[in-house]
């Protein structure tokens, strides 16, 4: 792939920083971003993050690597982490994009069974009318959970997004054990992320990854550098960051909770880490992430009230 190292990362198309919050899906219609664009999605790739874009209505042009494939609706397009791809919408496109950061992935595949499992590569599904019809109000309501501050909004939208993807998967499965073969470099990086998953909380060192994947440190250094852009110990102080936002906004638990859960020796420790990772301490990040909603601690029903 002439481009493939060129093609810029983005968590969303258009910024480094415009999924908010510690979601670990997001949705959206195609024309709220396209139109920012004229309807064209350069070219581009992202780390840790599986897309789904689903086309109702109109026709498109997918550029998946080097390739480009005329689509017409209805229809949907999966992306795999690090794979690059881009989009040419026509303005009468209707349909939505949604975005699933890995280990929500592997919740749905651990959920679902083995025949949930992605395929490797890209993929484009033609649908017919039936089908396209019924997904057409599964997205819709998908989107709008996401979009709304309703009681028990995570798990509303976790159903929708368990619907959704079992429908996929019941009408193509997505393990192929003929189909190609992904580069051994992404499938290491995959793993690396399904190991940091189920360890990040422990503070291992990149040395103690590079040894489950049977390979050295400075190997490792070079997959994630391709496939993420970003060192093993980044990827790792981020996944750390991420959790303990996510526990600073969803929960209630104090500080040194948070810290003692996330395997820090102790509270001074994390609020360094936190403060160097987010540019502000717990408490004010979770003070300003209170202030976005514009609801009071004490009013809001689902998180409970910061005891910080």
């Amino acid at each position: 792939m002439k481009y493939f190292d060129q093609a810029p990362i983005f968590k969303l198309y258009g910024g480094r920083d415009e999924w908010s919050r510690s979601e670990r899906v997001h949705c959206e219609t195609i024309a709220s971003r396209s139109r920012l664009h004229h309807w064209h999605i350069r070219p581009h790739r992202h780390a840790g993050l599986y897309q789904i874009l689903y086309l109702h209505r109109g026709r498109a042009v997918v550029c998946l690597d080097e390739a480009r494939h005329a689509v017409q609706g209805p229809a949907w397009v999966e992306i795999p982490q690090a794979f690059v791809h881009g989009f040419e919408f026509d303005e009468d496109c209707a349909g939505h994009v949604v975005t699933i950061a890995y280990p929500l992935l592997q919740h749905l595949i651990h959920l679902l069974g083995p025949r949930a499992v992605p395929p490797s590569q890209p993929v484009i599904h033609t649908l017919d009318r039936h089908d396209g019809a019924g997904l057409r109000a599964a997205f819709a309501h998908l989107n709008a959970q996401y979009l709304s501050r309703d009681d028990f909004r995570d798990a509303r939208i976790e159903a929708w997004l368990t619907l959704i993807y079992a429908r996929l998967r019941s009408r193509h499965p997505g393990a192929d054990p003929e189909g190609p073969r992904r580069a051994r470099g992404l499938e290491h990086h995959t793993r690396f992320g399904e190991l940091l998953e189920a360890s990040y909380a422990v503070h291992h060192d990149v040395a103690w990854y590079a040894a489950r994947l049977g390979m050295t440190a400075a190997h490792l250094n070079v997959i994630t550098r391709a496939h993420a852009g970003k060192s093993p110990l980044q990827l790792i102080h981020e996944r750390l960051a991420l959790e303990a936002g996510r526990s600073l906004i969803y929960t209630s638990m104090t500080i040194g909770e948070i810290s003692d859960a996330l395997g820090f020796s102790e509270p001074a420790h994390f609020t360094r880490f936190f403060r160097k990772a987010a540019g502000e301490s717990p408490r004010a990040f979770r003070q300003h992430a209170w202030d976005q909603d514009e609801v009071p601690p004490e009013a809001a029903p689902v998180r409970g009230s910061p005891r910080t």
